[in-house]
């Protein structure tokens, strides 16, 4: 999960490299570092804690007239994360250093057959055995030794190195780890994420797993790590650009992100649906109409915020579509016995298209022939490139740690697909298909006009709650993941402890937990389950729970139940998972911000988990 950036060029690296390291902290901020190159010498810096502290030690040097290095920022696996941890890691001469994301799962036998050779080493990393092997099997060509070091490991890498005695010369290399080169006319870089290179390039090639590249200035060279022969990458063109990765005064990335959702759901619907009609159109989906009537069986694989999404989007297909369908968490998914075949659909859901345990469960799923679609935020990414089809999200970049226009997006993708099968199968009318179809089209103008008041009510609100210790989410039917959403957003970024229920597992043990100083947060909506929701809400009460409720405009009876009460609009009863995750996003981040907590970057979390 840390982030990797490098450049070669004409320009001035330490800047490059620092912009780049900014735009890629969400990936890790225990540590970070930089290298380059300066008169035949490696210059190396490196700082325990956030970039900041990093960019006081360089800032004097930018000045400096070296044009290729590397730089990193870390998620600790292997060691504390301390200075001496910190990356890059050198080798003995310090000749040599490299930067690296994943785990070298063989790393401890690696060591003890260098240091009986004689090294010596500095760190508590697995990441600095790789720039002692490649020491070892160095003599003059670069790219040779570090093929022959990835020969002998085993794991998981995304990895960098530069050598004093080619000055301009990067090797990048991946297996299993995000890595995407920029290329531009005078310059090449390397980065973990894309936002590290927008400023700079939007034209991209992403490495493949056992691909390594030989990059200088303007011209690349990319070939198999086994070396056999590297089929023609394709160059992609990026359509974000640099803005859409800043502030754009918002105090945080989570609150720009948070109003940037009306946007992502249109954007997400765009040139795919057909209001008028309802008529959907997902040409990257790869699958024909006969190969969808053959599904007899959906399986749903995700982690985190993408897993609440999976759980919605259950009740949103067994309804419409009429198909079984399984919700894994990814990391439970490939360890259990799997019965999967040519007729289950195997939908693997991730914002970044990286996600370790989720790659992991998509490929076994399609070793034992299950077709595989994914949904995904990030054109290109291994995800994407290895599944049979995909339905893009346009969410654009998310910086903020804790998910949220992404997971808006794959909810919108989620109910896309479910009317498209729908369509397919015949299994919804054309004139409820054009209903559903334009209540999607509407929920992000809604959304869009509920933002401000939203925001300026909940601001108020939380005043009563900020400090509290403990904090339960509730909700029915399609908003139960909705209430889990909401705890795992408060948990993650106030440092609250928070849970999810369905209301009616209260009985089943929660309530137990509820006093004068237990405060709920229930999603009470005028829908079909609204009336049994009331009664849970009634024994919350009457168990002096301290209410929020979110619920329907004009339902005077929760007034009666609480003060503190948000209204919405009435919407199509299957889009409220969209509506109502808006209030407890906010609720989540005005309640961390008022906390003083770092809202952007909470601790111990990284954006994209690419190991497991």
């Amino acid at each position: 999960m840390c982030g990797i950036v490098g450049y070669t060029g004409i320009r001035k690296v330490v800047p490059v490299l620092l912009e780049g390291l900014r735009r890629l902290e969400y990936r890790g901020y225990d540590s970070a570092g930089l290298v380059y190159s300066y008169q035949k010498r490696l210059v190396k810096y490196r700082a325990e804690g956030k970039l900041a502290n990093l960019e006081a030690v360089v800032d004097e040097n930018i000045g400096v007239s070296s044009h290729t290095g590397l730089g990193h920022t870390r998620w600790a696996t292997h060691g504390a994360p301390t200075m001496t941890n910190a990356h890059p890691h050198s080798d003995c001469t310090g000749e040599l250093v490299v930067v690296h994301n994943g785990i070298i799962e063989n790393y401890g036998s690696l060591k003890e057959e260098l240091l009986a050779a004689g090294h010596r080493f500095a760190s508590e990393t697995d990441t600095e055995v790789l720039a002692h092997l490649v020491e070892h099997y160095l003599e003059d060509d670069l790219a040779a030794a570090v093929r022959r070091t990835l020969a002998r490991v085993e794991g998981s890498y995304a990895l960098g190195v530069l050598w004093s005695r080619q000055p301009g010369t990067l090797i990048a290399a991946r297996n299993h780890s995000p890595l995407v080169l920029g290329i531009d006319d005078d310059a090449c870089y390397m980065a973990s994420d894309v936002p590290a290179l927008l400023p700079y390039t939007r034209q991209v090639i992403f490495l493949d797993d056992r691909e390594m590249a030989v990059l200088n200035p303007g011209t690349y060279e990319i070939m198999s790590i086994d070396g056999g022969p590297c089929r023609e990458k394709e160059v992609r063109t990026i359509d974000w650009n640099a803005a859409m990765a800043e502030k754009a005064g918002f105090k945080h990335f989570m609150l720009k992100e948070i109003f940037e959702q009306p946007r992502a759901i249109l954007d997400t619907i765009s040139g795919r649906i057909v209001p008028d009609t309802g008529e959907i159109s997902l040409p990257e989906f790869g699958l024909d109409d006969a190969a969808i009537n053959r599904i007899e069986r959906i399986s749903l694989v995700a982690c985190g915020t993408s897993w609440h999404a999976a759980l919605v989007a259950r009740y949103w297909i067994e309804k419409w579509v009429g198909i079984p369908v399984e919700v894994d968490i990814a990391s439970e998914f490939r360890y259990r016995t799997l019965l999967l075949n040519d007729r289950v659909l195997t939908i693997a859901i991730s914002q970044s298209g990286e996600t370790a345990d989720t790659l992991a469960g998509t490929r076994l799923a399609a070793e034992l022939g299950s077709r595989v679609v994914t949904i995904c935020n990030v054109v290109g990414s291994t995800m994407t490139r290895e599944a049979d089809g995909v339905i893009y999200t346009h969410a654009g970049p998310e910086i903020g740690v804790a998910s949220t226009k992404a997971f808006t997006s794959q909810l919108t993708a989620l109910f896309l697909l479910t009317l498209y099968l729908g369509r397919i199968r015949g299994t919804i009318a054309p004139d409820t298909l054009q209903e559903l179809g334009s209540a999607l089209v509407n929920i992000a103008g809604v959304i869009e006009k509920e933002l401000p008041g939203l925001q300026r009510r909940i601001r108020q609100l939380i005043e009563r709650y900020y400090d509290s210790r403990d904090f339960l989410f509730v909700g029915r039917g399609l908003n139960f993941p909705i209430a889990l959403e909401g705890a795992l957003k408060l948990k993650e970024i106030s440092y609250i402890h928070a849970e999810g229920y369905a209301a009616g597992e209260l009985k089943h043990g929660p309530i137990a937990l509820i006093d004068k100083d237990m405060p709920v947060m229930a999603l009470v909506p005028q829908d079909g389950v609204y009336k049994k929701s009331i009664s849970n809400v009634e024994e919350i009460k009457a168990r002096q729970g301290r209410l929020v409720l979110i619920g329907t405009e004009g339902d005077e009876h929760l007034a009666a139940l609480t003060d503190d009460v948000l209204y919405l609009p009435l919407v199509h009863e299957e889009l409220n998972p969209l509506l109502y995750t808006i209030p407890a996003q906010l609720l989540a981040y005005e309640i961390a911000n008022r906390r003083g907590c770092d809202v952007d970057q909470p601790r111990n979390l990284a954006k994209s988990v690419t190991v497991e």
